[in-house]
């Protein structure tokens, strides 16, 4: 029965592709239905992440310096924006890492849109899917920490009185795993509730008024992904921070 609810894309994937699925879940330990390794969620994804590879290979071909079309200066203009939040975020030294978080921006922006095309879910409303993003920009700030400051970056945990390390060092610790928790929460639970109005009203009221929704929708969207990549900024910041 759940299989019959997957998404037509995820019954294709598993159709034509269970063998790499289980190759690849079985090498790294996680438990899955041999028959259906797919879920939506993965499937989803990879589409999205397809995408924006050629959405930008392709813009990338496309840049003209005489005759810029609108998407170009839209993508301009964002560029300014992110270059913008990352000095004031992370400071002139995060501007290095600009790409890095442009990269979390955009995917999860278009991880969040992908929901409102008939026929897809949102990845993100699946907790696999931010907690991989958190865990990931967790491992990137700490170790731009550990690079920058070597044994330094370590001390900081300690606190400023040696004295207090007893109590300090838990408290550090525990605070920057809290972060991962608190990354994945923030953007799961806010796509999932985001995704359950917008169908709900959806279903409701069939024609006129989900334009409302679907801009509600995507302001959620883009909220969410501004919000997780300001974070991670701040993050870095803190990161490469000479005040510690």
């Amino acid at each position: 029965m759940q299989h019959a609810n997957q998404l037509w894309i995820t019954r294709l994937f598993n159709d034509a592709f269970a063998a790499p699925a289980n190759r690849l879940l079985g090498a790294i330990g996680v438990a899955h239905d041999t028959n259906r390794p797919w879920s939506d969620w993965m499937v989803c994804e990879i589409l999205v992440v397809i995408f924006v590879l050629v959405f930008f290979a392709y813009m990338r071909r496309r840049l003209s310096v005489d005759k810029p079309n609108a998407l170009q200066h839209t993508l301009e203009l964002t560029y300014e924006f992110l270059h913008a939040q990352t000095i004031e975020a992370a400071g002139e030294a995060g501007l290095k890492y600009l790409p890095f978080f442009g990269t979390i921006f955009f995917l999860v922006l278009f991880l969040n849109l992908i929901g409102l095309i008939p026929g897809f879910d949102s990845p993100t409303a699946s907790a696999m899917v931010p907690l991989g993003f958190a865990v990931t920009t967790f491992i990137f700030y700490n170790a731009l920490g550990m690079k920058k400051h070597k044994l330094g970056y370590i001390k900081q945990f300690a606190g400023p009185i040696p004295a207090l390390i007893v109590l300090m060092l838990p408290i550090e610790i525990f605070s920057h795993f809290a972060r991962m928790l608190s990354l994945t929460a923030r953007l799961f639970a806010n796509m999932v509730a985001g995704e359950q109005v917008y169908l709900t009203f959806i279903a409701l009221t069939k024609v006129f008024i989900p334009a409302i929704f679907v801009g509600l929708h995507l302001f959620v969207s883009l909220l969410q992904a501004y919000i997780f990549m300001l974070l991670a900024m701040v993050y870095v910041g803190g990161a490469l921070s000479e005040e510690h």
